[in-house]
């Protein structure tokens, strides 16, 4: 199992805040043993794919479009994509170990067959997609890291957008959703500059939800504390 946060492409030694939580329950360590290697999307870390051998989507998926999550927390919202769209086939990817547990525990409740689960940086997954494979792109609630300082290690910053853009397809969908305002700021500059266009007439506002959206935990927790979700559409150009 690769957890790995350290990608190459880093200037920094650690980019995520940690990769484990307190102690995980039985039937999760046994949803990581027993379920974990065969939903993997294939080689993916630099440790078990050093040359960067694109993954095989066709064997993976039969040819349905692809479509991609990047930090899917407990997993509810990539559950319920891939419960409601069985002809697309859709990959997670998350480094903290108790989501992709969480995750793995839903799949096997849900009982979907088209969700892949990569448990590390998505950056070293971008680097094994081949290019313009992905056709919807979802970045939800993302850790805002809100020290300015630390601004350099959000998402949306040219070292995760540029190779993501070059993973996703002319005319896919990114979405991303945030309660952080400065967050939004951030991205409605730095998105468009990957080759990225704003969908600033999508119906209703940017404080509506998409129609088929799943509220998250996260987004629960910040209506508790008062902050107002933005949900920010874009077009690869």
């Amino acid at each position: 199992m690769t957890t790995s946060n350290k990608h190459p492409g880093a200037p920094w030694r650690n980019f995520y805040g940690r990769i484990r939580g307190k102690g995980l329950r039985k039937a999760q360590e046994a949803y990581l043993d027993e379920d974990l290697g065969r939903l993997s999307p294939g080689p993916v870390g630099w440790d078990v794919n050093p040359e960067r051998h694109p993954l095989d989507l066709q064997a993976l998926f039969g040819g349905a479009p692809v479509w991609l999550e990047v930090g899917f927390g407990g997993g509810e919202h990539l559950v319920h994509q891939a419960r409601s769209n069985p002809g697309i086939g859709i990959i997670g990817c998350e480094p903290y170990i108790n989501g992709v547990a969480m995750l793995l525990g839903k799949i096997r409740e849900a009982g979907v067959t088209n969700l892949r689960v990569f448990p590390g940086d998505a950056r070293d997954l971008f680097d094994v997609l081949p290019p313009g494979s992905v056709s919807k792109a979802f970045l939800l609630y993302p850790d805002p890291w809100p020290k300015k300082k630390h601004h350099r290690r959000r998402f949306v910053t040219p070292e995760h957008l540029d190779p993501l853009a070059r993973a996703m397809a002319p005319g896919a969908a990114f979405r991303l959703a945030t309660d952080i305002p400065d967050y939004v700021r951030q991205a409605l500059i730095e998105v468009p500059k990957a080759g990225f266009d704003w969908d600033a007439t999508r119906p209703g506002d940017w404080r509506a939800p998409w129609a088929d959206w799943l509220s998250t935990r996260y987004e629960q927790k910040a209506l508790r504390e008062g902050r107002v979700p933005h949900y920010l559409s874009f077009t690869r150009r």
